[in-house]
């Protein structure tokens, strides 16, 4: 294992998986939903980081789908919840009590997005599999931080900040899926 190799593959994960970018979208979901699972997000996420690791290429070679296509459709998800936090409207809906936020879309696809999971198909052809496996481990730890840290950084920031910060990475989400779009689509 390389410490240089395991901090690059850490950064870029990082970079990313924006886990602090998506405060604003966390928060908005819990008020949805009343609650988040920090644990079962942050494992799940994992769980499928490290298999699709492993198993991501050939199960998408599988059925069909190929990598451009499966970003394509996760810009699409983020573009949805762009839209959410922009326009103030609720398109991802909830049961009262259900706790399937903290899996879909904060696991999937706002952690272990299209971007996410392709970007770890693309390390594995620069970096060994245990230095990628540090990598993903590290950024979960601090995912989890992130998600038990919501409702403080909720009280700091106040109403009046969530909503400004909504607005404004609403837009940055929304610039992120055209970006993915305008990548894969040949015009």
């Amino acid at each position: 294992m390389n410490f240089r190799d395991v901090l690059t593959v850490t950064l870029t994960l990082f970079a990313v998986i924006d886990i602090l970018g998506s405060i604003p979208i966390i928060i908005g979901l819990r008020s949805k939903m009343g609650h988040i699972q920090s644990e079962k997000a942050t494992l799940v996420s994992g769980l499928i980081m490290i298999l699709f690791l492993f198993v991501g290429e050939r199960l998408l070679n599988l059925i069909g789908i190929d990598i451009a296509s499966f970003a394509l459709a996760g810009a699409f998800v983020i573009f949805l919840l762009a839209l959410e936090m922009i326009l103030n409207i609720e398109l991802f809906k909830s049961d009262e009590g259900d706790t399937s936020g903290s899996i879909v879309p904060i696991a999937f696809p706002i952690i272990a997005g299209s971007g996410t999971l392709t970007t770890l198909i693309s390390l594995r052809s620069t970096y060994t599999i245990n230095d990628i496996i540090v990598g993903v481990l590290v950024n979960l730890a601090f995912v989890y931080i992130v998600l038990k840290s919501t409702g403080k950084i909720e009280r700091l920031l106040g109403k009046g900040g969530i909503n400004v910060l909504r607005r404004i990475f609403g837009i940055v989400l929304l610039a992120i899926a055209i970006k993915l779009t305008k990548m894969h689509l040949s015009f």
